[in-house]
């Protein structure tokens, strides 16, 4: 068996001293003369994910991008989720490439623009993506609204520390997701329920790798496996529930039907039904009741 060998770590580390699984976006922004600009990011990931009053991913990027400028500028953009076809691969390589004006990267661009669902200020989205994220920049987080676009050569200290200008040349964005759009096929599956067979054709990319090549590869039909859920007493639901509203409690019955969530999960999961039996002038939550509940649940994730 091979051992582990010690790599030097150099800048952007995920391309050059590690093979790196990452998303391939085109984030859309708008220039100054009201253009919408395309440019190729990986660095996109889920930062605010639960328990905050909004859901975010944060965007890392050069500070001198088209992009880092025009969300400096206007606070808005799209995150698009291309396919794996070979040819939006080679032009999110294109877009990606640094120095280009929009005018001239966009000129010839082979994907096709449709306007905001929110408002005619933000940039458009690209309808060949199998999901669009559009989203607003929360530049309240660490005093960010006093970083302004303009500054091509640098940035001078001091920095931020994860919101805004964070060093001489890099940038990170907080960007609050104002609505999620996604091809029917795909908002069908996740709603009714994923299989092997309706996810799509999403591509894994590996970010420069040398002078010469972009990696990435293309989807292959993922590989379930079973969640070895441990379920919990039905001793333990009958306390939880016991307490988390007086007005509202739960049979034995009821309780037997839901060891199987996970007891981190718990909690939420009972505070949110007898939410929805108030709603509903239940006050006691017998099985029949707990069908009800549910099928509220389920229509409220299919909103």
């Amino acid at each position: 068996m091979d051992k582990l060998k010690e790599l030097r770590i150099v800048d952007n580390f995920y391309q050059t001293s590690a093979f790196f699984p990452m998303p391939t976006t085109l984030v859309g922004t708008v220039s100054e003369n009201g253009q919408t600009n395309l440019g190729a990011y990986s660095l996109c990931f889920p930062y605010y994910i639960a328990g905050k009053d909004y859901y975010a991913m944060i965007l890392e990027c050069r500070n001198s991008s088209n992009t880092a400028q025009n969300i400096l500028r206007n606070k808005k953009c799209s995150l698009n989720f291309i396919t794996d076809e070979r040819k939006y691969f080679k032009e999110a390589v294109r877009l990606g490439f640094p120095g280009d004006t929009t005018e001239e990267k966009m000129k010839n661009c082979i994907f096709t623009l449709s306007d905001s669902t929110i408002s005619a200020d933000r940039p458009k989205i690209v309808e060949e993506s199998y999901q669009v994220f559009e989203c607003s920049w929360d530049d309240t987080l660490e005093a960010a609204f006093n970083d302004k676009a303009g500054n091509l050569e640098g940035y001078e200290p001091p920095y931020r520390n994860f919101n805004g200008i964070t060093s001489k040349f890099g940038a990170h964005f907080i960007l609050k997701i104002d609505k999620i759009l996604m091809k029917e096929k795909y908002h069908n599956s996740i709603v009714n329920g994923v299989t092997r067979n309706n996810f799509p054709s999403v591509p894994v990319d590996y970010g420069y790798r040398d002078s010469t090549n972009f990696w990435y590869t293309k989807f292959k039909r993922p590989i379930a496996e079973k969640i070895q859920a441990k379920e919990g007493d039905v001793k333990s639901v009958i306390y939880a529930a016991s307490r988390i509203d007086p007005d509202v409690k739960f049979t034995d019955e009821a309780c037997a039907k839901l060891t199987k969530i996970p007891r981190i999960f718990l909690k939420a999961a009972l505070t949110q039904m007898v939410a929805i039996a108030k709603q509903e002038n239940i006050s006691l939550i017998d099985e029949a009741a707990l069908e009800i509940i549910n099928d509220k649940r389920r229509q409220e994730k299919k909103k």
